[in-house]
């Protein structure tokens, strides 16, 4: 019992101090490690185990919608990123520059890929010729840097992994398709295999990606009632094509520009997973992505037949994702250890079990202990794994409604956004300005037009009084 408060006493509660509380869970249930290049974190073992997962689902999702994967350079000539002019502005401020190769000074600067649009385009240019060459349909796995300020632990770094997919059609309809088809992968994955609910919509023309014709996004809602942006998909229109000269001849041998799209999520989904459903034991993983879905813990396991009927175990539930921890530490640090790293379930079994003919199995989520006869584990374990899953969803999903608000005037607005964490939905004029003065007023941000119908709260702008022309949901973030 001692050893278990010890490693309790390291999480800082997480309605005391949710910073602290994430960057405990992150360290102690050892998803990272603090690098000696500033900004920059090593993904540990456990950490990288949850991104393997997402990568192969996602992919596998990504190819069914026809999508191959190939790999750009990191470094792209200066030249190169200033051909779109919104673009190079947009990240100009977190570029990382290559000026020295060896021991001679470059010719010419080689910016760190912070995105790989321009990389993409200079090759659609020459391998896109005619129509019967569309569409191209890549996805690339890579690192990037971007030269942030301020750090965090998978949400912000200045070198981060991610997917970006970039596409080129013939026409803008489908390139529209595209994009809406990939942010709908995203939600669905986020839902079906995180567990974690989100917000579809389109971002105004403020928050688009740089140099995009339209941006739509996942937004998701944390425990601490900040939004955090999930993955975006991004529709290019013509515009990149135009500045490098991606063009093909179409069937009735006219040159026609390429309408492009990319799209992208990153390791801040496993930010997200830690801030949607941790608690204060820890992390909690929903089944579907935890790498160890069943932790076997032998009690006295130096007893005679404990370890090998632990083994027999790991062996009967070899349809799952299984471990067993046969470490010569005692019971109650192995039991905190499987509630710190997020174990969805946990079976316990010692001389008393095997007598019985059974097993204490432990969910990590609500804690609730079931004994369960060892004839019956498998299919136990299947059935109960999907109950977590699906009940995971369900709080987070009550949390999301839950945390919903409306504004029709300022007043309510401003008090809403510094005593309700959440999202608040109010009427926006469409004007930059009232946008800006959001921000200055009250840090919070337009997080999307929504893309399902919703109904007006209002006629007005909820910040200058100005018709309205769109519903946003509005909040702090990430």
């Amino acid at each position: 019992m001692a050893d278990q408060k010890k490693m309790v006493e390291h999480i800082t509660d997480r309605e005391v101090d949710f910073a602290q509380w994430y960057t405990d869970v992150c360290v102690k249930a050892e998803l990272i490690a603090y690098s000696s290049v500033k900004g920059c974190m090593i993904i540990k073992p456990a950490g990288y185990a949850i991104w393997e997962n997402l990568q192969k689902e996602l992919d596998a999702r990504f190819k069914a919608t026809g999508v191959e994967n190939v790999y750009m350079p990191m470094f792209i000539p200066e030249s190169l990123l200033q051909k779109e002019k919104d673009h190079v502005e947009g990240f100009a401020p977190e570029v990382a520059w290559v000026t020295q190769g060896g021991l001679e000074p470059l010719q010419e600067r080689l910016c760190v890929r912070p995105t790989s649009e321009t990389l993409f385009c200079d090759f659609y240019k020459d391998e896109i010729q005619s129509h019967r060459d569309l569409p191209k349909l890549y996805n690339q796995w890579c690192s990037v840097v971007r030269w942030e300020k301020t750090t965090r632990p998978f949400l912000r770094s200045r070198e981060f992994l991610w997917q970006e997919g970039h596409t080129a059609h013939a026409t803008a309809q489908e390139a529209e398709e595209r994009t809406v088809l990939m942010l709908n992968t995203y939600a669905s994955f986020l839902e079906d295999y995180l567990a974690i609910p989100v917000i579809k919509g389109r971002k105004t023309d403020k928050e688009k990606f740089a140099g995009a014709e339209a941006t739509y996004t996942v937004e998701a809602l944390m425990h601490d009632g900040k939004a955090l942006q999930a993955g975006t998909s991004h529709n290019f229109g013509d515009g990149f094509a135009r500045a490098f000269g991606i063009q093909y001849s179409d069937k009735d041998n006219k040159l026609q520009y390429v309408h492009q799209t990319s799209w992208g999520v990153t390791t801040r989904m496993i930010g997200a997973i830690i801030m949607v459903h941790g608690d204060n034991r820890g992390l909690v993983l929903p089944p579907r992505v935890a790498p160890t879905q069943v932790m076997i813990v032998p009690i006295q396991q130096r007893r005679e037949g404990v370890l090998e009927k632990a083994y027999e175990l790991r062996d009967q539930l070899s349809g799952f994702r299984v471990k067993v921890d046969d470490t010569d530490k005692s019971p109650g640090w192995k039991f905190n250890e499987c509630e710190m790293r997020g174990v969805p379930l946990r079976v316990e079994v010692g001389p008393k079990d095997i007598e019985a003919g059974t097993c204490v199995v432990v969910r990590r989520d609500t804690a609730e202990k079931k004994t369960v006869a060892m004839a019956e584990l498998a299919s136990f374990v299947g059935e109960e794994l999907e109950l977590m899953q699906q009940e995971m969803l369900d709080r987070a999903r009550k949390h999301l409604q839950s945390h919903i608000y409306e504004a029709a005037d300022y007043e309510t607005f401003c008090k809403t956004i510094n005593e309700k964490p959440g999202f608040v939905k109010a009427m926006w004029c469409g004007d930059q300005a009232c946008e800006d003065k959001i921000k200055a007023d009250l840090a919070a941000t337009s997080r999307c037009i929504p893309l399902a119908d919703e109904e007006k709260i209002s006629d007005v702008c909820v910040c200058c009084g100005k018709p309205a022309k769109k519903l946003v949901y509005w909040g702090r973030a990430y």
